[in-house]
């Protein structure tokens, strides 16, 4: 009789076999389908913060619903039930009215400014948290309603900016129109970690009992949760060009001979989370910009007018705006501009076209940062007649762009750097469209 040895290769040992399979098991579960291909490459950097986010956001919120739950009188025999339903009632209801108003308010803005409106949602969050810790201090009575009610109103905030700008953000994570399975995936994440952060919150909500410990531990907590945040966003390389991201880029369209095009990696390294809206800005380095004014696109008729006109006693409106210069200089144009000035800086109005594309209105954007620019430019040299000045610099700025195709070599050279050139950014209210025969 002859025995056969078996001789196994060093990876197929059971050991072995079972830690490949384990993680081939948690990439399939946790990762969607194609991963590394079928996402981008700043997927995993934000998720590893946003993970761990979640994980300190789980624990500080099992700290601020024990303070509710005292605030509410758990504990407390003279607390009563209808009490607690009927502020349970109150909460909801001023969270639903609140999530109706915030979403006709903002709903516009909530994919241009997604990285601004995902870190805005955990502000929102955590400052709900640090009142839920401060109602029990408060004396029962108007003043705690208002306090838990205002919690309950932020928590609403919290819900519609974090939940629209988190799509947005799967939208830009996904590569194969995975788009479902990546927020899918994205909520088991998110769930395996809130499981873990409850398992450990059991543990430090039970040790931590005394008022200090408490407060200690949920600025520690929060402070990480914002951190972690702010990381996640800032790791975020969005390709499509938001109002700030636009103005990141007025140096190049002067020089056509060697474009030099800031990649959304590099953009993203430049940008504010918190940015005020319809700003505009001369950003001629990194670490040099010039505050032009402010401008508005997309606005109905009235608001492009409003700035130089009166209303008479008939109701019609009497504006020094040249609109028929305008009409004729902007015929070939889908769009029509015009500034005017509020003290040191401008006030731009951008009025479209219903033929108006993305494109066109980063060339409305691109053509009102360079009037704005040499306005500011020739200030202490303006003329008398101011309004001719003004449109002679219209005029001359838009002959510049449409000069040698310059506007289309721009447009070819920022797709060529990674830009997506296809999605509408720059509006961030609901827009108008004008119809010019």
């Amino acid at each position: 009789m002859h025995s056969i040895d078996n001789v196994q290769h060093p990876s197929s040992k059971p050991q072995s076999w079972s830690l490949s399979s384990l993680t081939s098991l948690l990439v399939e579960v946790f990762l969607p389908a194609g991963y590394p291909h079928s996402v981008s490459d700043d997927y995993v950097p934000y998720q590893i913060f946003d993970s761990l986010q979640a994980f300190s956001s789980s624990i500080a919120g099992l700290l601020s619903s024990r303070a509710v739950l005292q605030g509410v009188g758990v504990g407390n025999a003279d607390a009563s039930p209808t009490a607690a339903l009927l502020l349970h009632i109150l909460q909801d209801t001023s969270g639903r009215i609140s999530t109706i108003l915030f979403a006709h308010r903002v709903g516009t803005a909530l994919e241009p400014e997604c990285k601004m409106y995902r870190l805005a949602a955990d502000v929102f969050n955590d400052a709900a948290m640090i009142l839920d810790c401060l109602s029990p201090m408060i004396p029962a009575g108007f003043g705690r309603v208002t306090v838990l009610s205002t919690a309950g109103v932020l928590r609403a905030l919290c819900g519609v900016a974090g939940g629209s700008s988190k799509a947005s953000l799967s939208a830009h994570f996904s590569r194969w129109g995975n788009l479902a399975e990546v927020n899918a995936k994205d909520s088991s994440q998110e769930t395996i970690i809130s499981l873990i952060g409850m398992l450990v919150g059991s543990f430090v909500v039970s040790r931590v009992t005394s008022y200090t410990a408490t407060w200690i531990s949920l600025v520690m907590l929060l402070t990480m949760h914002l951190s972690l945040n702010y990381a996640a966003v800032r790791s975020v390389q969005m390709t499509s060009l938001n109002r700030q991201r636009a103005n990141i880029h007025s140096k190049a369209t002067q020089s056509q001979k060697q474009w030099q095009i800031p990649t959304p990696a590099q953009v993203s390294k430049q940008e504010k989370i918190f940015e005020t809206d319809g700003i505009l800005r001369w950003v001629s380095a990194p670490s040099t910009q010039h505050k032009l004014g402010t401008c508005r696109i997309g606005v109905s008729l009235e608001q492009f007018l409003a700035p130089s006109s009166t209303r008479t006693g008939s109701g019609s409106l009497k504006t020094s705006t040249p609109m028929s210069d305008l009409s004729s200089l902007f015929k070939s144009e889908d769009y029509l501009l015009f500034l005017h000035r509020n003290r040191q800086s401008w006030d731009a109005r951008i009025l479209l076209k219903t033929s108006s594309t993305t494109q066109t209105q980063l060339k409305a954007w691109m053509h009102v940062l360079l009037a704005a620019r040499v306005l500011c430019s020739s200030a202490k040299e303006m003329r008398t007649q101011e309004i001719e000045y003004i449109m002679d610099t219209i005029s001359k700025t838009l002959t510049f762009l449409n000069d040698g195709s310059r506007t289309d070599q721009y447009m070819s050279a920022l797709t060529e750097a990674g830009w997506d050139l296809n999605v509408a950014a720059l509006e961030t209210r609901s827009g108008r469209r004008i119809a010019c025969t």
